[in-house]
Order: C-alpha cells, then sequence, then structure tokens
C-alpha cells in the first residue's frame, strides 16, 4: 500500500519523506491557504521535495473553467495530478485531457456508482471520502470494497486512494479490502507508529538492561 501525505506543510513533508514511508502528496486550496503562501509555489516545491505524484485542485466549477485550469496546472511539473471534484463538468475535464496524458485525481466520491463514472473517464486515481461518511452515522469503509472489485472485474487502472481519513483504524481497513493508497494527515501517520504495548515493551527492556548494570 502506498501512503501519500494529506497536506501543504513543507515541513511535514520532510520528515515524512526523510521517515521513507511517503509515496505522494494531496494538497488543496484550503491546505495551501493555511500555509499563508503562493499556491503554485508550495506546489512547486512539493514537488521537488518528493519522487512522486503531488495532487493540485482546481478552484472552477465549471467545464471551461476546470479545463484550463487544468491545462495549467499540469504545465507546472510532470508530477503533478490534477484535482477534479466529481461532477459532470469535472469528468468532462478528464475524459477531455486524459487521452492528452495529463492524470487526474478525482474526489468527493461517495458512491460506487460515481467511481465507476471516474474509471470510465480516465482517471487515474479516485478519492472516496470516508470519514465524511462516518461524519453522518455510516461507515465509510464499506464503499472501498466494491469499488475495488468493480475495478477488478474491468481491469480499470485506476488507483483507490482512500481520502478524508480520521484514524489509523481507516488506514488499516483500507489495506485490508485492497485499496492502493491512502491519503493521510501527518498527525494518523505519525499515530500510527504508537501502541501502548510498544511503549511497556521498551521501558521493560531498558528496566531489565539497568537491573543487568547494576
Amino acid at each position: 500500500m502506498k501512503f501519500f501525505l494529506d497536506t501543504a506543510i513543507v515541513d511535514e513533508i520532510k520528515e515524512g519523506v526523510a521517515l521513507g514511508l511517503v509515496d505522494g502528496v494531496t494538497t488543496n486550496p484550503s491546505l495551501i491557504a493555511k500555509s499563508g503562501r503562493d499556491h503554485k509555489e508550495v506546489v512547486l516545491e512539493i514537488c521537488e521535495l518528493i519522487d512522486g505524484p503531488v495532487s493540485a485542485e482546481v478552484i472552477a466549477t465549471d467545464y471551461e473553467g476546470m479545463l484550463a485550469e487544468a491545462r495549467e496546472l499540469a504545465a507546472w511539473h510532470e508530477q503533478i495530478v490534477v484535482k477534479v471534484p466529481l461532477t459532470e463538468a469535472g469528468l468532462k475535464t478528464v475524459s477531455k485531457l486524459a487521452p492528452e496524458g495529463v492524470r487526474f485525481n478525482v474526489t468527493l466520491c461517495f458512491s460506487a456508482a460515481q467511481a465507476l463514472l471516474a474509471a470510465k473517464a480516465g482517471a487515474s486515481f479516485i478519492s472516496p471520502f470516508v470519514g465524511r461518511w462516518d461524519d453522518i452515522d455510516s461507515r465509510g469503509i464499506d464503499l472501498i470494497p466494491d469499488i475495488v472489485t468493480i475495478y477488478e472485474n474491468y481491469g480499470f487502472a485506476t488507483e483507490v486512494l482512500v481520502a478524508s481519513v480520521r484514524s489509523p483504524l481507516h488506514v488499516s481497513e483500507a489495506a485490508m479490502v485492497g485499496a492502493q493508497i491512502a491519503t493521510v494527515p501527518f498527525k494518523i501517520l505519525k499515530q500510527m507508529f504508537k501502541h501502548p504495548l510498544t511503549d511497556i515493551g521498551i521501558e521493560r527492556f531498558l528496566e531489565d538492561y539497568r537491573k543487568s548494570q547494576a
């Protein structure tokens, strides 16, 4: 399974890369706005930090606007994957530009039917938002095996990129049902290292060592 970081904070990406665990980055205008820096400047710096896909999102909601923005974003750097929402305009943009070599991450997916349309359009990645399903008292992770099965049935190359990840459990469950990627906030990646029994085990080892040296 590949791990992407869902962040635009450069220091977090540097630390993730240093750990050797990060395969890509997903950004959005909200994340970049929090950095207080220029959109293009941040995206290009991220591309230099990591050898993998970097998702950059369009702002427009209409087809012509998305088309223009997608062309511009894709031209910034070869690692850029253009993020578009799962709307008619978004998938029309994918259908138009994917044959030209532009890669797309289609976001805000909440059903298997939507995921099927994105794959048909030529998306490189589909981003089902599992946490937002959980927010309305439904198990978002249950959507993932349905999408994986459909893609396997028809040999779609689109990768399932689990998004809106709220806990390490989301990551484990996504891996168990065959998602290729999870994009996680940096704090979730750090939480995945933690287990109380690991901490207890280390302390016991150290205690035994101290006793042996007494």
